[in-house]
């Protein structure tokens, strides 16, 4: 994408460098929350996750994938273009499956995005604009569902945060405060808000309101996914088990790690008690949520790809 192209070759080093502390960060939190479980012992509860549980992880993985194109097709709109939803499905799946194991979601997923759209005619500039609508939107739906988190589950929070149950209560307060006042800013603002220099255009009310609700929908998906395996090996409640997920989504924001590797299972290794071995059931989320996405991506990826490009090769010369 263009913006990347900007970088200096000093802030591509140092980019790097993030990313490669975020993977050894990562690196050390699977070590810790392995190293206490031997080899057969993790593959004893790999196998134990029952079929119906994996069955219904993989319902709700194809949900947050659903929102997730969703959004996307809001996000067109936002822009004033209009696409087939099959042709944004795909621009959708294919950036966000490898994005989400990448990191940088908005670099590596716009890259990849800006290769889809402007085929299809959109320019530069609607597709910035449309990684920026997704992004506010996933942020949407992590606020809502962060905020009932941090005020229904703060006392289990607080232990992995170290911080006390009333700053939380009063940070989830303020996200679902925050959800709110995009909603409403929607509706009373029409046209360009303009913030100490910083310009955003609002989108029109429906589609601020569909934005809150998609994004919602989709943490709620990809928190039942987990909910459903982690069943298996623990009575914790699907709140719990959000709770856990919403932490570890923020941790990740933090520092970068590519699809939350090691932070979110750490978050819920602390967070929701079990009645057995929860790095099996950890295992399959990431395979079923991260992995087979992702190869499923790169295959569409460089079919796509070799279609274009056979494409272009038929076209004549202008």
């Amino acid at each position: 994408m263009t913006e990347r192209q900007r970088l200096s070759p000093g802030r591509r080093i140092l980019a790097a460098a993030f990313v490669l502390l975020g993977i050894a960060v990562a690196g050390y939190l699977i070590y810790r929350g392995l190293s206490r479980y031997r080899f057969d012992e993790i593959v004893k509860s790999v196998r134990a996750v029952p079929a119906a549980n994996l069955a219904e992880a993989a319902l709700f993985t194809l949900g947050s994938y659903t929102c997730l194109s969703g959004f996307e097709w809001l996000g067109i709109r936002y822009t004033g273009n209009r696409l087939p939803y099959r042709k944004v499905a795909l621009a959708s799946f294919v950036s966000l499956s490898l994005a989400h194991s990448i990191g940088f979601s908005g670099l590596s997923s716009g890259a990849i995005r800006y290769r889809f759209y402007t085929r299809w005619g959109l320019s530069g500039r609607d597709v910035a604009k449309l990684v920026l609508f997704s992004g506010s939107t996933v942020g949407l739906g992590l606020m809502v569902l962060g905020g009932v988190a941090l005020l229904t589950q703060s006392d289990a929070i607080s232990g992995l945060v170290h911080m006390g149950t009333m700053p939380l209560k009063i940070a989830g307060g303020v996200f679902l405060a925050a959800a709110g006042g995009y909603l409403a800013l929607a509706f009373t603002i029409q046209g360009k808000l303009t913030i100490r220099g910083w310009t955003l255009e609002m989108p029109p009310p429906w589609i601020a309101a569909a934005q809150l609700v998609v994004g919602t929908i989709n943490y709620l998906c990809v928190a039942a996914a987990l909910h459903a395996l982690v069943q298996s090996v623990s009575d914790a409640g699907y709140l719990q088990v959000a709770a856990a997920y919403v932490s570890g989504n923020v941790l990740t924001l933090m520092i970068h790690v590519p699809g939350g590797l090691g932070v979110i299972e750490a978050a819920t290794l602390y967070l929701v008690p079990s009645r057995g071995n929860l790095i099996g059931p950890l295992l399959v989320f990431r395979t079923v949520y991260y992995i087979v996405p992702l190869m499923v991506g790169l295959t569409i990826f460089g079919i796509t790809e070799a279609v274009f490009r056979r494409k272009r090769r038929a076209t004549p010369a202008a």
